[in-house]
């Protein structure tokens, strides 16, 4: 992947999500919000929640198993539409998923996926790419760039920019409901980057004491 500041000027800001997970999903709300108040850029990358647990499915409870093993399809519909349609679609096709995921509460249905696709103006059949691993090794590769830079004991989102060294600074999350606006996503932003430039700094934590709130 390319770090290059974009034509335009903007700053990069590179984002891996998985479109199953809600909380990637508050944290890309955020981030749109961010780019209308930042000088920065957002150029979307899955990974995979499938890809990041295989290897633990004996690990983790059934109902999570379960819902791994659903996880490859979202991704790999989208993963096939960059594939087939460029990058310019990842951004909209993600919006339209999560929406419908999360917002409307469809979950990552066939029926959902194929209206985001339409949403979007996307050929549905896109979705027979679901249940095919036509594209996995593209897949993996984008899961692997974003997950290499942070470590395997995060999950989704990953957020990677440029640092003042020329190289990215990368993070997982910020994890926060509801996705703040305006200002609020300014300095969440700012306190974001000043905290993840620091060398040697890994982690702030607290206990979560409510789900994400879609608006």
């Amino acid at each position: 992947m390319s770090q290059n500041t974009p034509a335009n000027g903007k700053t990069p800001a590179d984002f891996w999500f998985d479109p199953l997970c809600p909380w990637a999903w508050m944290t890309s709300r955020w981030i749109l919000e961010v780019e209308k108040v930042r000088d920065i850029e957002v150029r979307w990358h899955v990974m995979s929640l499938a890809v990041l647990n295989e290897d633990k499915l004996d690990d983790v409870p059934e109902e999570y198993r379960e819902k791994l093993v659903k996880a490859w399809g979202p991704v790999r519909v989208v993963i096939a539409a960059q594939q087939l349609h460029g990058d310019e679609v990842v951004g909209p096709l993600y919006t339209a998923l999560g929406t419908r995921f999360h917002n409307n509460g469809e979950g990552p249905t066939p029926e959902a996926i194929a209206g985001a696709l339409k949403d979007v103006g996307l050929p549905e059949d896109l979705l027979e790419y679901a249940d095919k691993d036509t594209y996995d090794t593209e897949l993996r590769a984008s899961h692997q760039e974003g997950i290499d830079k942070v470590g395997q004991e995060v999950g989704t989102p990953v957020i990677a920019v440029p640092g003042a060294d020329g190289e990215q600074v990368a993070f997982f999350g910020p994890v926060v409901t509801p996705a703040p606006k305006g200002e609020e996503a300014a300095k969440l932003w700012d306190g974001t980057l000043l905290v993840a430039s620091i060398p040697g700094f890994y982690e702030i934590k607290r206990t979560r004491t409510q789900g994400p709130i879609f608006d």
